[in-house]
């Protein structure tokens, strides 16, 4: 089956991480048996100027549009309607790729088979939004009645959509979250008298990092030893070195690394006893779930999809607004009651439930149901 994949979001040159989850996304279709080809929408301050280009073995063609301009969405839908012929299923992918893809359904220049995966986590917190975007919401919510099938990477995100399709069939693939190899044990309480803890993520006001310095500090005034990485970057790291200054010994007890590569983040959560993500909202939060892949238990907020396969069995699910103290005490319980186990215990909670290989394979299914005509709600 031929799926030609539309994006606003794609690495290039300019922006090399940008949509790195659509690019695995299409490969795992590709790998799944479908022959998979992409058109980028490219937005202005990422395009590099390149039209044709090849990612992990598909070919990419690229068309300028600049999401807020209406004449630049209506070029580009001009420019979609001869590219997608050969398609055997329309994927789209991303709010902003609806915008011209709409426009063509109106006209009723869109008769393919249609499925699109939206990931915006504005849809279930519309409070993390500015007026600009939560205004939005409507506009989105009449493009995501368009699709045949839309898909989303959790139940959290799912409900929404269900809200705003009236009806109209909603599924859930997850993210794509590859199990480890071999994992290490977690050091511990136990084994070393420190809590090393560790978050990834946007050093951002809907991550909340600062909550992470309270955990800190809340454990440390308990007399436990306990430090803190943060893996990542933001604007709230001017913040967070302020606090570390005027603090010299929580400062100690601190590290920020930036941006790491796949490979760096994995060093850091080898490093650490226990992953804590107090987001005030996420969707499928992958941070949370490579944690768990990689054999460490997690101490999270309820704010996402994260409660999804966030257990006992692996870690700790506080309600949203939870003080210091609910979260220092969520840390040590889960660390003692976890690290005895084992990470391979802790990362087989997931295992493979989102390989590349399980959402390629979910994708398909749902690609020939639509296609087929067989699609159920």
């Amino acid at each position: 089956m031929r799926v030609t994949v539309v994006t606003t979001w794609l690495p290039t040159d300019r922006a090399p991480s940008s949509g790195s989850f659509v690019l695995r996304d299409s490969a795992a279709i590709r790998d799944a048996g479908q022959d998979v080809r992409i058109i980028h929408l490219v937005p202005p301050h990422q395009d590099d100027g390149a039209r044709h280009r090849t990612l992990e073995g598909m070919r990419v063609l690229s068309i300028p549009m600049k999401p807020s301009n209406p004449l630049s969405v209506a070029r580009a839908a001009d420019r979609l309607r001869p590219a997608l012929k050969g398609t055997d299923v329309l994927h789209s992918m991303a709010m902003s790729t609806l915008l011209p893809l709409t426009a063509l359904d109106h006209a009723q220049a869109l008769t393919l088979p249609w499925v699109h995966t939206e990931h915006w986590s504005g849809l279930t917190n519309p409070d993390t939004l500015g007026p600009a975007l939560r205004a939005a919401i409507p506009v989105v919510g009449h493009g995501l009645a368009r699709p045949d099938l839309v898909t989303a990477v959790c139940e959290y995100l799912a409900t929404p959509i269900r809200a705003l399709r009236r009806g109209l069939p909603t599924k859930v693939v997850p993210c794509i979250v590859e199990p480890q190899g071999a994992v290490s044990k977690p050091s511990g309480g136990e084994d070393t008298g420190s809590i090393n803890m560790v978050t990834v993520g946007g050093l951002v006001e809907r991550k909340d990092p600062m909550a992470c310095l309270d955990v800190l500090t809340e454990l440390t005034a308990r007399g436990v030893p306990a430090t803190m990485t943060f893996v990542g970057e933001g604007p709230l790291r001017a913040d967070i070195e302020e606090r570390l200054a005027a603090d010299p010994a929580l400062g100690e007890r601190t590290r920020l690394t930036g941006n790491l590569d796949a490979a760096g983040v994995r060093a850091e959560l080898a490093r650490a006893d226990v992953f804590i993500g107090p987001t005030r909202g996420d969707n499928f939060f992958v941070s949370a779930a490579e944690a768990i892949t990689s054999g460490r238990p997690v101490v999270v907020s309820d704010a996402g999809g994260q409660a999804e396969y966030v257990t006992d069995a692996n870690g700790t699910v506080l309600p949203l607004g939870a003080g210091s103290r609910q979260w220092a005490d969520a840390v040590v319980d889960t660390v003692e009651r976890l690290a005895p186990l084992g990470a391979a215990a802790i990362a087989a909670t997931i295992g493979d439930s989102f390989s590349s290989a399980q959402v390629g394979a979910a994708y398909r299914r749902l690609h020939e149901e639509v296609a087929g005509g067989s699609l159920t709600h």
